[in-house]
């Protein structure tokens, strides 16, 4: 019984750690796709004061009429994942 419990524990200990690389590597993920959206949105940005500045040279049309509005920028939400130790909700496998 003693050795099924350990076995048990090890393997929940190993599910565990493949848990949190994967937790890792997903907001890993996320932050590198956030940096490359905030390199696009400047780009964006770059771009429009470009044509911009070619319209006004060339006494042409501004780029949008008054109805455009840019929306509003939101600040993404963190949310904070707690490690979750291991000597809490053991499997109890009597």
């Amino acid at each position: 019984m003693k050795v099924k419990k350990q076995k048990v524990r090890a393997n929940h200990e190993e599910c565990h750690q493949k848990f949190q690389a994967r937790i890792h590597e997903v907001e890993d993920s996320m932050q590198a796709q956030l940096l490359l959206i905030e390199a696009l949105v400047d780009e964006k940005d770059s771009l429009l004061q470009t044509i911009h500045g070619l319209q006004e040279a060339n006494n042409g049309p501004a780029p949008f009429d008054s109805d455009w509005e840019e929306e509003p920028e939101e600040e993404p939400e963190e949310e904070e994942i707690e490690d979750i130790p291991l000597g809490e909700g053991e499997i109890d496998d009597e």
